[in-house]
């Protein structure tokens, strides 16, 4: 993996400095604030596609329980249990962990000077804390989702234009990522384990605001 990615990365160093040496220093400022440009639009486009998405207490509409044809009880409701595990605890939390993945590749490239653990940290405490609010209120975590990401696409300007090298350098250090990032994978899946819990007491001990509630189904 680590060759690949540096393989890659000296690739497209070396097409880069072909591109730009051929060019005047105009063209040259004009493709990097292109290239810049282009990097901050595809952030801003991933952040506006899927935060709704995250920010929903319930990402997938699988309904796997419409595979659950047993008559029997017990086993009816055991195969039930076993496809609500697979749904939401399984599936989900590694749903989510691709949106993190996602989120903190982009991180990985916008930010300048911060350690592969820093963004890293900063990516799975937004996440987790996206999805512990949405368990909360959807309509609280859909605006965590889009304005914080934003705020550092903010910060991540105020830090200087497009750095070739220094996407070069981030590219270097992906196999880093995916070598660390496995941890935060299990972290995932015990938030949306312990949030889903908590979910199931409320249901059963009807704790949920009827109000609050009927008012997000109205919003969904």
């Amino acid at each position: 993996m680590e060759w690949v990615a540096t393989g890659f990365a000296n690739l497209l160093e070396e097409f880069y400095l072909g591109i730009t040496q051929i060019l005047p220093s105009w063209a040259q400022t004009f493709l990097n604030l292109f290239l810049w440009s282009l990097l901050l639009v595809i952030y801003a486009i991933f952040i506006w596609k899927f935060y709704r998405w995250i920010a929903r207490k319930d990402i997938l509409k699988l309904n796997l329980s419409k595979f659950n044809s047993l008559d029997h009880a017990v086993f009816a409701k055991v195969f039930g249990m076993l496809i609500y595990f697979i749904e939401y605890l399984v599936i989900l939390p590694i749903v989510v962990f691709l949106w993190f993945g996602g989120f903190t590749l982009f991180l990985m490239f916008l930010t300048n000077g911060l350690a592969i653990e820093s963004i890293l940290v900063i990516s799975v405490t937004i996440v987790a804390a996206i999805r512990m609010t949405a368990y909360y209120k959807e309509d609280l975590a859909r605006e965590l989702a889009k304005l914080i990401p934003l705020t550092l696409l903010t910060v991540t300007i105020s830090q200087g234009l497009f750095n070739f090298n220094k996407i070069i350098e981030q590219i270097q250090l992906i196999p880093t990522f995916f070598s660390d990032i496995w941890s935060y994978l299990i972290f995932i899946i015990l938030i949306e384990f312990i949030l889903r819990i908590l979910d199931i007491i409320f249901v059963a001990f009807d704790l949920y605001n009827e109000e609050e509630v009927k008012t997000e189904d109205t919003i969904k």
